[in-house]
């Protein structure tokens, strides 16, 4: 990989992230934005679809509207984001329409995953805008996290 820019605590927080929605029965996710010269945090989130019953509300999503919103702009050009988990096609697609400069995520995830697996979103030619992409950052707490809330999920029949 060349020279990122990644920064362990950001992934870090991610991650905290992610397992405080493990524990409020979310699937773990969780994104941090950063604002990439400043390397301070704008935004963070976890998905909480089960809290407010709502499937559009992954980390992604709100921690982008708390950016734009904390910042005053539709996009986040100098900003970084850093999620638990591969995005999805949804989040994938905000992460262009927000022109995030670079996306940084933990585990790749196999299935629903809409960056290195599945539509990839960013090699579409209908795609507004290609953040540059670092992928299997601190991955396996991630990947103990989603496989610990499925297994969880099949145990107790849900």
């Amino acid at each position: 990989m060349k020279s990122s820019g990644f920064n362990s605590v950001f992934m870090q927080k991610a991650l905290m992230l992610a397992a405080e929605a493990y524990n409020n029965d979310e699937i773990p996710v969780g994104a941090v934005i950063v604002n990439r010269k400043e390397q301070t945090i704008v935004a963070k989130a976890h998905n909480i679809m089960q809290k407010h019953n709502n499937s559009l509300l992954h980390a992604e999503i709100v921690a982008i509207n708390r950016a734009c919103q904390g910042l005053n702009s539709k996009y986040l050009e100098n900003c970084d984001i850093y999620v638990s988990l591969e995005p999805c096609v949804m989040c994938a697609a905000a992460i262009s329409y927000a022109k995030i400069s670079r996306l940084f995520y933990a585990a790749a995830d196999r299935k629903q995953g809409a960056v290195e697996h599945g539509v990839r979103f960013f090699t579409k030619k209908s795609c507004f805008h290609r953040p540059e992409v670092y992928d299997n950052l601190d991955a396996e707490k991630s990947q103990q996290l989603i496989k610990s809330f499925f297994r969880q999920i099949r145990k107790n029949g849900l």
